[in-house]
């Protein structure tokens, strides 16, 4: 099978090289898109024969050319193709010489005759970044923002004469998200799209298959170019219009108003969702209502009261900075250079000079980009510092908020004295007066170290299972915002200071973390009560006290993840060396399930973060608050921002989407079977990142007459009821010999009479209500359909009346192999008992085998040798002897079969977040 698989691959991959058609193609436009595009083509087999771009500006070419230059294709760079109207001769003779089949115009820029547009064999085709004919014109992107279009998206159209009015070839389309910028929509879709678009429209026309369509002339519309005139902010309107029309000019050529008699631009815009914070007033020329320079930035209003925040203002002399700053903006003093500083901003004044070669000499008052800089020597600039001054982090936005040397060196100096270390965390809490103390939870999104809303502002209702009253309005998170927090992710990985950390540093982190958890159980435990419905003395000993042991314990590891020396054949006369090194992956993310909030945090992320990598977390969206919280106490702890993020919201969104992700290179679930298979596809299709996942199970116990009876009801019932039965390896079916089959049934329900259930913040309380009310509504179902098959109900079933999700626990007997109850997980308080013949060891075994799940097990029995042999044969990634749910963090944990694979816990849980290279060298 596998052999023919490889086979049908090797077919298609030859005819995909050398069997399509394939084309002489000329490229005329420049820039990174017409640079990538020229790659895409020439990989897929098309020949490029000529290359047109424009000249070198200020002694720099453009990338198009450099890389059409390296690969030798013929490169012509034509100021204009023109003049008058008329093509120049030498211009024509130059494209004409090359002799292609079909023009391809990535971005371009200029006026191309038509005798050289209808040319070619195939004639020409262009992209253009929206969906003609709306927004015709060289400013599309810009005006689908500023019209507030709900998608945008390209066309790839063949050129006539007329502007951007030929016929379409194809076109793709995608949602515009309410905060969305020219670079996020351009950076998201326009450029990685439409580089795909531009060579399957290519090879369409290869092989004969292109389309022609007639753009329609309904919805047809052109916007010219923007100018900075015509760019002023009117501000009678909605926040969402402001919101459109400053986004939709930034960054050129940017939205103005006038603030104290000089023009200011803005940049940076997001609309207000959460309620708007405290700040000081700002009287702006033609608003109704002052603006707010708030500590996030300034905060702007609407007709509609609505509001607007604005991260950054460029006032005329071209300086830029944060708009919190805007009342302190002149304070700051130019500071001495020390000696260590002097030698850093000679480093930095050659990484200039290398990048402004059309300067002679590189002065306090050289000005970054009216010397010739552009956005892409921007991230150059702050590469080549991260590289050659000692990993010292800037960010894009140092560069543009002091483009002249001098300020940049003052930024630069001040960054490495830690003078311009971001602000302190802003939490937005929600507070209650609960359990004698005040509950501070935070309820946004955690994303690069920083508490935000939603990118589109939605929210949704975390509820008290209690009463089933709403605790807060939690942010839910969207695909923009997964992709921000993986990206934060993979920059503090492969940037930040997180991957330049020692091992032990890292330890020590982790360590001040689990101190901080500790001296917040009281608080963790009653969050913990409020959103889960756990006992409260019980998530003080195990929500929470396990999780602080948990980190205790993979932060000892950090320093002490090894590899080994390997032995191999000595090549004489040389001798070898051969070594392995455990590394991290990367980003890792985690999806968690809602009935150990906390806990089943600690299981997965202590040992991805002692291994050094990076994590984006998706709690259950029934149980988000503990996390937000978790993510508090990890900056308290000095963790760097973007190490930790945390994104609550739905499965079907946010957990698919980190399971699709490419720049994520392993995901832990804990969860169902049947969301475990999706996940596990998905991780494959995307790019085969790493899974390990600890599914449902449906838990044997075996309890044989010569136990010690006492102890088997006591540990049996805390293995069926323990947390409300919402525990991944309660005892799904109890198996019990036929000659003490009935005392314990009895036993049982006498203990059960004796439970208190109600308030779990009582310190009374036994057992608490179910995690959430569609839980409830299954597990009623689940003793509907057992009593419905004969299985006889002893005891429950039923929802206690009173407000919110209590059940109570339930006890069913004469359950057979073939019911519903037998095979199936009911993940609640439900008390499934079988009997077996006296003695019939082997028949009780194939009976506790017989299930596609084995994540644990228990037997109880005085015979060791029983004991032993019954624990060999069960099928199950633990078995419990004489005890249950005794697990520790030092002893690993996970399942087999349909339960899953990969453990949690012990030294093998860092093999999860780990990869091995081999190094060999020779001497």
């Amino acid at each position: 099978m596998l052999r023919q698989g490889s086979q049908a691959l090797r077919r298609f991959s030859t005819s995909r090289v050398y069997f399509k058609n394939k084309l002489k193609l000329a490229l005329i436009g420049q820039s990174l898109f017409g640079q990538e595009v020229y790659s895409h083509l020439r990989k897929e087999g098309h020949r490029v024969v000529g290359v047109f771009t424009v000249p070198d500006k200020d002694g720099k070419a453009d990338p198009l050319a450099l890389a059409a230059e390296k690969d030798g294709t013929p490169v012509f760079k034509f100021p204009r193709w023109r003049v008058k109207g008329k093509t120049i001769k030498e211009v024509a003779e130059a494209y004409r010489s090359v002799g292609a089949e079909l023009n391809v115009l990535p971005f371009c820029t200029q006026f191309i005759p038509m005798d050289v547009i209808d040319g070619p064999k195939h004639g020409s085709i262009i992209y253009h970044p929206s969906i003609l004919p709306r927004h015709r014109g060289a400013s599309a992107i810009n005006w689908t923002l500023i019209m507030g279009d709900k998608k945008a998206g390209f066309s790839v159209f063949w050129a006539d004469d007329g502007l951007d009015t030929g016929p379409i070839l194809l076109q793709r389309s995608c949602d515009v998200e309410p905060n969305d910028t020219v670079d996020a929509l351009y950076n998201r879709f326009l450029f990685p799209e439409g580089i795909k678009a531009m060579v399957e429209a290519v090879q369409l026309i290869a092989d004969g298959k292109a389309p022609r369509v007639p753009q329609p002339e309904e919805g047809a519309t052109y916007e010219g170019i923007q100018k900075k005139e015509n760019a002023e902010i009117s501000w009678d309107q909605s926040a969402e219009v402001l919101h459109n029309w400053i986004r939709g000019h930034d960054k050129v050529p940017g939205a103005w108003t006038e603030i104290n008699g000089q023009m200011v631009t803005f940049y940076g815009s997001t609309l207000l969702n959460s309620s708007v914070p405290s700040g000081e007033p700002l009287e702006i020329k033609g608003a109704k209502k002052p603006g707010l320079v708030t500590k996030s930035g300034l905060v702007l209003f609407g007709n509609d009261g609505k509001a607007l925040m604005v991260r950054n203002l460029q006032f005329e002399d071209g300086k830029m900075i944060p708009a919190s700053q805007y009342f302190s903006a002149g304070e700051t003093s130019v500071v001495e250079l020390t000696a260590e500083e002097v030698k850093v901003a000679e480093i930095i004044k050659v990484i200039w000079a290398g990048i402004l070669s059309n300067v002679p000499v590189i002065e306090d008052s050289t000005d970054f980009f009216k010397s010739g800089a552009s956005s892409m020597d921007v991230v150059r600039l702050v590469e080549e510092i991260r590289q050659k001054c000692g990993g010292l982090q800037l960010q894009n936005e140092d560069v543009y908020m002091a483009t002249k040397f001098e300020d940049f060196i003052q930024k630069v100096v001040r960054k490495l004295r830690g003078e311009d270390q971001e602000a302190e965390l802003v939490v937005d809490y929600v507070s209650k007066e609960v359990n004698e103390m005040t509950v501070k939870m935070p309820y946004q999104c955690f994303i690069n170290g920083q508490f935000t809303d939603a990118d589109d502002g939605k929210t949704y209702d975390t509820i008290n299972p209690t009463d089933g009253s709403t605790i807060c309005k939690v942010s839910y998170a969207s695909l923009v915002d997964v992709d921000k927090a993986v990206a934060a992710a993979k920059d503090a990985f492969e940037n930040g200071e997180w991957g330049r950390m020692n091992a032990r540093e890292r330890g020590r982190l982790m360590y001040r973390l689990a101190d901080l958890l500790e001296e917040n159980q009281e608080e963790l435990a009653t969050i913990e009560a409020l959103d889960s419905g756990a006992v409260y003395t019980l998530a003080l000993k195990t929500h929470i006290g396990m999780s602080v042991q948990t980190f205790r314990y993979f932060a000892g590891w950090c320093d002490k993840i090894q590899g080994s020396t390997i032995p191999i054949n000595q090549a004489r006369p040389n001798r070898n060396l051969t070594f392995t090194k455990k590394e991290p992956l990367g980003v890792c993310a985690i999806i968690i399930p809602w009935n150990y909030p906390l806990m089943m945090l600690a299981w997965k992320s202590a040992a991805c973060l002692a291994a050094g990598n990076t994590l984006v977390l998706k709690p259950a969206q029934v149980t988000p608050l503990t996390a937000l919280k978790f993510a508090e106490l990890s900056v308290k702890a000095g963790f760097p921002k973007g190490v930790i993020n945390i994104i609550p919201g739905s499965g079907g969104v946010a957990g698919q989407r980190l399971s699709e992700h490419p720049d994520i290179r392993k995901l832990g679930f804990t969860g169902s079977t049947p969301i475990g298979k999706q996940i596990m596809k998905s991780c494959a299709v995307s790019n085969l990142k790493k899974v390990s996942l600890e599914l449902g199970g449906k838990s044997p116990l075996i309890i044989f007459n010569d136990c010690e009876l006492d102890k088997a009801v006591r540990m049996g019932m805390g293995a069926v009821f323990f947390n409300k039965g919402e525990n991944c390896i309660a005892a799904g079916r109890l198996f019990v010999e036929e000659s003490i089959h009935d005392e314990f049934v009895t036993r049982v329900v006498e203990e059960i009479r004796k439970m208190k259930i109600g308030d779990p913040l009582d310190r009374s309380t036994d057992h608490g209500p179910q995690n959430h009310k569609a839980h409830l509504e299954k597990l009623l179902q689940y003793c509907e359909a057992g009593v419905k098959e004969g299985a006889t109900l002893v005891y429950g079933g039923r929802q206690v009346q009173r407000p919110g999700f209590f059940m109570e626990p339930t006890v069913f007997t004469d359950v057979e192999d073939h019911m519903y109850l037998a095979k199936e997980e009911s993940f609640g308080p439900i008390m499934v008992i079988s009997k077996f013949q006296n003695g019939d060891i082997d028949g009780v075994l194939r009976r506790a085998n017989d299930t596609e799940y084995g994540l644990a097990s228990g037997v109880f029995t005085k015979d060791i040798n029983k004991a032993m042999y019954v624990s060999e044969k069960l099928e199950a990634g633990t078995v419990f002897i004489n005890t249950y749910n005794k697990t520790d963090v030092a002893a690993p944990f996970g399942g087999v079969k349909q339960s899953g694979f990969g453990k949690d816990l012990g030294e093998e849980a860092l093999n999860e977040y780990l990869k091995t290279k081999t190094v060999t060298l020779e001497y």
